[in-house]
């Protein structure tokens, strides 16, 4: 955790002390570390509590997640990534608010603002999610207080991102990526032989029950082909969604040379795919070994695992473990809003520097509120950030990506119709029949098509 910290007071020594450096680490950062950073803040606390729960719970079939959001995600990266590095060094654009308002060459005064609302609130209650996830892995090992363990990754965020901005966030979101899959592998591979080999574990999984290592389980569902088909085409738009988080794709607004991409996506996708197997993997191996139970936390496995089979000093790899996975989201959020704060909420402000640095410490104090009386589970928060971005944020890039002209009226409408559409699914719990992003953004995309069809 003091890695972290010294890792954060380095890059302070080459920060040039203005906005742009703070917020884009001055457009000069290398692939590899863009790439491990971005796959540090994009697989977040979310699946060290979040995918390890569910998988616990359903088995084999939580795959489904993975490979409709990998290849959702690799769409983008296809023609999203360089054309939002390239369009916001061309406009100067120091923020994804400010990015998404002048992309066209005019200045959508009425978007920025209402972006710039969107994203506060929702990256805000998102960071939450990751303090959260940090306080529930020191509750299950140390027993301590989840606001212990909120208020240690929200201290550690606050004190790195103050004084090195972006590129203290994406130094150590490389180093947190690093230990994030170390400590997965680490674990699952104690584990298994802490469980007695390959031959056990399978035996083990096959005694849990008929469904559990089914890619389709056999339940009372009709036509379970057509709802594998519905799951995949929403968990693809999830993955599609990428585009419509901020906090990522500031990261690729760092990059140092737009024809990076081709290297980035190598590393990206490899250390994408090897740590979502072995997340899977130490899923399934903490359900033979951790015994389900009429009130047990399935969100707490991996601590709970990591308490059973390691030593006491290994356990503390897989603290730090957890700690990165939510560190290197939170700390990405919070200085994307403190971009947004600073060059969109305050615009033209001559004190920008100094706006952005203290919007760092009032983001930081208002997601650690929020993760601190919010009572829902850690993976409930993520999807209510992601989704809300996603379906709010996702139809006006890819817009942008087709129309050359679009209009501020359209790119609002497009916006509010994914978002709406979302939260009236998701409040009437229809997520369990498409995933929420499934119905979102698409629904930004008609409003697009059906514009065009009567503006012609």
């Amino acid at each position: 955790m003091l890695l972290f910290v010294f890792i954060g007071v380095l890059s302070s020594f080459k920060s040039k002390n203005n906005s742009t450096d703070y917020l884009l680490a001055s457009r000069n950062e290398k692939p590899i570390m863009i790439a491990l950073s971005a796959v540090a803040t994009n697989n977040s606390g979310y699946m060290f509590i979040g995918v390890i729960g569910y998988t616990y719970l359903h088995g084999l079939a939580v795959i489904w997640i993975f490979i409709p959001l990998m290849i959702g995600d690799f769409c983008a990266s296809l023609f999203a990534y360089k054309k939002i590095r390239i369009i916001s060094a061309k406009i100067n654009s120091q923020s994804f608010p400010e990015t998404i308002a002048k992309w066209s060459g005019k200045e959508f005064k009425f978007l920025r603002i209402l972006s710039s609302i969107i994203l506060l609130i929702f990256l805000s209650i998102y960071a939450s999610a990751q303090l959260r996830a940090g306080g529930k892995a020191i509750h299950a090992i140390f027993g301590w207080n989840e606001i212990v363990g909120v208020s240690i990754g929200a201290l550690i965020v606050l004190i790195y991102c103050f004084l090195g901005g972006i590129r203290a966030s994406i130094w150590t979101n490389t180093v947190q990526s690093i230990i994030m899959i170390l400590s997965m592998i680490l674990l699952f591979f104690v584990a298994l032989g802490f469980h007695g080999g390959i031959n056990n574990f399978i035996k083990s999984l096959h005694s849990i029950d008929n469904n559990y290592l089914s890619l389709i389980p056999k339940n009372s569902i009709e036509n379970p082909l057509i709802c594998l088909a519905l799951f995949l085409f929403g968990w693809f738009f999830g993955g599609l969604g990428i585009i419509g988080q901020p906090h990522i794709m500031t990261s690729f607004m760092t990059m140092s040379n737009p024809n990076d991409i081709k290297k980035i996506r190598i590393y990206y996708y490899s250390w994408y795919s090897i740590f979502f197997v072995f997340t899977i993997l130490t899923g399934l191996i903490s359900r033979v070994i951790i015994k389900n139970h009429i009130g047990y936390d399935p969100e707490l496995s991996l601590p709970i695992l990591a308490k059973m089979v390691l030593p006491e000093m290994l356990i503390g790899f897989i603290v730090a473990g957890i700690f990165s996975a939510t560190m290197s989201t939170a700390d990405s959020q919070i200085i994307c809003c403190s971009a947004t704060i600073s060059n969109d909420i305050f615009q033209k402000s001559k004190k920008s520097f100094l706006i952005a640095k203290i919007s760092t410490i009032l983001v930081t104090f208002f997601s650690f509120i929020i993760a601190v009386i919010d009572s829902q589970t850690v993976f409930s928060l993520v999807m209510l950030g992601w989704l809300a971005l996603a379906c709010s944020f996702s139809p006006i890039i890819i817009i942008y990506c087709l129309e050359k002209k679009p209009t501020q009226s359209l790119l609002l409408g497009a916006m509010f119709t994914g978002l709406l559409l979302m939260l009236l699914w998701r409040f009437f719990n229809f997520g369990n029949e498409i995933y929420e992003a499934g119905i979102g953004i698409p629904a930004g995309l008609i409003y697009y098509l059906i514009w065009k069809k009567l503006t012609q």
